[in-house]
């Protein structure tokens, strides 16, 4: 059985994880926004992540300061 070329067109489309230093060059300019796009995202949910350890850190500091 032959795929039709869209049949295959999700599995293109799906951005892959980004490992930090690895060859750009294969990629294509959709693949490179949608990269930047997701490590936009990763760099949010950490820096929420970190916000609430800070807050949690306060919080703690303060209670056994008193």
């Amino acid at each position: 059985m032959i795929l039709e070329d869209d049949s295959l067109a999700p599995l293109r489309r799906r951005a892959s994880a980004h490992e930090i230093g690895q060859a750009l060059d294969d990629l294509s300019i959709e693949e490179l926004a949608e990269r930047i796009d997701m490590l936009r995202a990763e760099i949010t949910r950490l820096e929420a992540k970190r916000q609430s350890k800070e807050a949690s850190r306060a919080g703690a500091e303060a209670f056994f300061k008193s």
